[in-house]
């Protein structure tokens, strides 16, 4: 083949996708434990925490795909922003947005963590992520599971999904919450849960656990403080 025969081939060459690196779920609580102005301060953080530049790189050169759930108690989950592929900066920002102008969906029902994590798993059906190397359900909330599906039986079944799962406790009502979420909640290779102080320390917190979740995990399985 000639020089210009194999530049013309190559030329015609289609290019692959960019390779989705995670499927990020972020499941966020709005039971009846959240205050409207705990809510607001939740949702802006997470809007805050997605559009700082060490997550918004990230998010970019993982070409993640990102889904925000809403969750309260039994059968009361819902997407409030469907999954995002961020292969770009504007499509980041556009992210930010979505999640910063979500409306609440529920305000008086009660804590089902472990339909949280059911519904989270089933998002990952979805053809549009089939191709992500790594399925990571981040969840945060205030309280104990109060209702529904033990958690222990959706982390059990995440866990024969090859699905991470990583928790962020808020502790401003239930002391001792963090490690309820890693004795019962989180699983998977790296999986870890931090803790929040209470609404006003949520957004450096969820920052952290978003640029340590969204790069690639390779320390150790002990449990992080």
């Amino acid at each position: 083949m000639t020089l210009r025969a194999l530049i013309t081939a190559l030329a015609l060459t289609p290019v692959a996708a960019p390779a989705c690196e995670l499927a990020l779920v972020l499941a966020v609580d709005v039971s009846g434990s959240v205050e409207r102005k705990e809510y607001d301060l939740q949702m802006q953080g997470l809007a805050a925490a997605l559009n700082h530049g060490s997550v918004s790189e990230a998010l970019v050169n993982a070409k993640a795909h990102v889904m925000v759930l809403q969750w309260t108690g039994a059968g009361r989950q819902v997407i409030s922003v469907p999954w995002t592929h961020v292969t770009d900066f504007d499509r980041a920002d556009a992210l930010a947005t979505d999640v910063a102008l979500a409306p609440r969906r529920w305000r008086n029902f009660s804590t089902a963590v472990g339909e949280a994590m059911l519904v989270a798993l089933a998002a990952f059906d979805d053809p549009a992520v089939s191709d992500c190397k790594r399925q990571v359900i981040d969840i945060s909330g205030d309280g104990l599971s109060n209702e529904g599906l033990d958690p222990t039986e959706a982390r059990a079944l995440a866990l024969s999904r090859k699905v991470t799962i990583n928790a962020l406790a808020i502790e401003n009502e239930q002391a001792g919450l963090v490690e309820y979420f890693r004795t019962h909640v989180i699983t998977g290779p790296g999986a870890f849960a931090l803790r929040a102080a209470d609404y006003q320390e949520y957004q450096e917190r969820i920052r952290q656990k978003l640029i340590r979740e969204i790069t690639k995990q390779i320390a150790s399985l002990a449990p992080s403080h």
